[in-house]
Formats: structure tokens, sequence, C-alpha cells
């Protein structure tokens, strides 16, 4: 039996930035089950920081980020994990109300938002379809980033190592017992763990984790995302367009590695799986290039599907488990993980030790209510 004071179930950028957080106060074990952290979704992301997804407790967890990534503590990283990639938003005569709502929402964590009109939108891109049935409208986000989400992990996995801990792979859990005050893990290789406090950040998965211990579920519910790559039309080079999405949440762009990454923004049920895409959804994905821009997607250069789970009111979930001691929850992070995993992080450091509330998060608004499990205590869940 390995012992620990932790247990995190899953090595994605949830359960590696929780226990690089825990690293340096307990003795900590990250149990992944795949041949290398961060396979799943966390590998599988746009990786980019943006104002213009989730709800108002996930921009708040985004803007305490936000000075992780920029300026990283001198003994975790010696340069940003970011640069900046303005953000546009953009909207067809339909979606002006929602891209307005979109404004004022951001407004409240940044200061960085302009309005720009037709003309403005060209310039940064020139193959938008605009006027008329098409977009009419847009606003910018200047203090958009893209994220190195192998560097982030990475340096997580290190924290991880120098605080003594272990990041052990290949390690599915097949069984999960709780006796004399230890959660007892045993994987289905026959290696077995014990640590008085387990957290599950298994992902898509962590319904099934709390199953095998006994715990009740929260009622996750992945959803399944598809991204294509394709090459820009010859002579353009795309390499300094901005993050573009749409304000109804059906289309985003970026460039990427000299191609252009896309996708409909699709949420497609699936069970817990390692998602692949389908033809209906890479046809989807390509028409809407095509629908937004002057662009044709000839051929698909790369294809891949993703996961992204969500508890009932979309708001990642941290703490532990009313109805089990020592069962940690972290869970739920949407779409949202790599971008708000400095502070969870953070939430996680502080309910596991008993710290005080990050005082930045209580300064954008975010109290330990949202993102207690206990909140959804009593909804109706079927798994």
């Amino acid at each position: 039996m390995n012992c620990a004071d932790v247990l995190v179930i899953g090595g994605g950028i949830a359960g590696m930035s929780a226990a690089a957080a825990l690293a340096g106060h307990a003795r900590v074990v990250v149990l992944e089950a795949e041949q290398a952290v961060g396979y799943h979704s966390s590998g599988r992301s746009a990786t980019y920081y943006h104002f213009g997804i989730g709800n108002r407790a996930v921009r708040a967890m985004t803007a305490f980020s936000r000075e992780f990534f920029e300026q990283p503590p001198v003994d975790f990283a010696d340069q940003p994990f970011c640069r900046p990639t303005p953000a546009l938003f953009v909207a067809r005569p339909s979606m002006v109300e929602a891209l307005a709502a979109l404004e004022a929402e951001m407004q409240l964590f940044t200061d960085t938002i302009e309005r720009i009109d037709e003309k403005g939108m060209l310039a940064m891109v020139p193959v938008l379809k605009t006027g008329g049935d098409d977009i009419v409208k847009g606003v910018v986000d200047y203090g958009g980033r893209r994220l190195d989400a192998d560097r982030l992990l990475q340096a997580y996995a290190r924290r991880v190592k120098y605080g003594k801990g272990d990041t052990v792979i290949g390690a599915r859990v097949a069984g999960i017992d709780y006796k004399a005050g230890l959660w007892q893990v045993t994987t289905e290789r026959g290696q077995q763990f014990a640590a008085p406090v387990l957290i599950n950040a298994a992902g898509a998965w962590a319904d099934h984790v709390a199953g095998l211990a006994g715990v009740r579920p929260l009622g996750l519910e992945p959803k399944r995302r598809t991204v294509i790559m394709f090459d820009p039309p010859n002579g353009i080079d795309a390499s300094e367009w901005p993050f573009v999405k749409a304000a109804v949440d059906d289309f985003y762009m970026i460039p990427e590695s000299g191609r252009i990454l896309a996708s409909p923004v699709d949420e497609v049920d699936s069970p817990p799986t390692d998602a692949q895409p389908e033809e209906y959804d890479l046809a989807l994905a390509a028409w809407k290039v095509e629908e937004y821009t002057t662009m044709t997607v000839p051929r698909i250069q790369h294809r891949w599907a993703g996961l992204r789970s969500f508890v009932p009111d979309r708001v990642p979930t941290a703490g532990f488990a009313p109805d089990a001691d020592g069962f940690f929850w972290l869970a739920g992070q949407g779409g949202y993980g790599l971008q708000t995993a400095p502070a969870m992080a953070a939430i996680v450091s502080a309910l596991v030790t008993g710290g005080s509330w990050p005082e930045g998060l209580a300064a954008f608004g975010l109290t330990p209510d949202q993102v207690l499990p206990d909140r959804l205590v009593g909804r109706e869940v079927s798994v």
C-alpha cells in the first residue's frame, strides 16, 4: 500500500494544478489512467484565454488567473505562459442583442474591450463576410491571450515532483474503499494507494469515480466538441489574425501553426470516452467556416474531438462531498479548465488545507457557496 496525504484521481489540468498547489503542504500522489498527463480534454483545447465563454463565476476565475499566466511566480516559470492575441466577437443582425449582453458582461472583468465597425473587422480579418445579413457588429478584446497549455501542464507536473509528490501514469482506477479514515484505491494493474483525502479530478469520468467510492454523483454532463484544421487560401498570411468567435456560440476560429483551427462550438451529449470526431460534426465545422467567411475548406488537414463536462449550473465545482468524509470534488470545468486552472488551484488549496478564501477571487465577486458541491445536493441526478 502506497500511502500519501492526498490522492488525486486525474492528471488533466485540474488535477495537476491542484496537486501542484498542495505539494508544498502535503504528500500528494496523482493517478492518471492514460500513458501521459493531459491526454483527454486538457490536450484537446483551443488553448485560449478570454472572457467570451462561461457565466459570471467562470469570468471571475478567468480574471483571477490572468496575473498567474502573465507573471508566474519566479520559482514556477521564467517566462509568461501566454502571448497577446486579441479576441474578436462578431454578430449578424439577429445576434446584435447577444453581442451587447456579452460586451456588458466582459466589461465587468476587463477594461480592454472596444467596439469595432465593419471596416475595422476586415482590417483584422479580411476574409470575414460583412454587411447585409452577414456580420455587422463587432467587439474586440485586446486582453485576449494564447496559452501554452503543454508548458503550463509540465510546469505543474514539475511542481508536484519538486514537492516530493508522485504522478503515476497508466493507473486506471478499478476500485475505491473507505476504511479506518483512509480512502484506499486499487488500480487495474493491482497497485494500491491510500490517503485520508481523495480528490476526484477525473473529468468526464468523475461521476463514475464517485460511484466506485459510493458517493452521490453530481450529474455531470459530458459534451463532445469537434475541431478542424485547414490551410488558409493561397497568398494569405493568417498568422496575425485574432481569435474570432460568434456572439451566439456557434463558431470560432484562430490561427494555429500556419493553418486555421475552427469549431462549430458544438455540444453533443456523450458518455465518458476517448472522444473521436464524427462526419456530421466535421461537415458542420467546415460549413460554419464558409458561412462566416469567404474561405472554403477543400481539405481538412487535421481533426479531433474532446469532451467538456458540466454540472447543472455550469460552474466548476470544488469542495468536500457533503456525504463522504475526505472525498473532494474537482469537476465540471466545462471548456474553461485551462483558463481557470490557477483560480481553481487556489480554491483547492484553501479548502483542503483550511486556509483563507483567496482575496483576489472575493474581489471579483466569487464566494465559496458558488463552487462548493453542497449547492448541487438535492438535485435529481441520473447516471
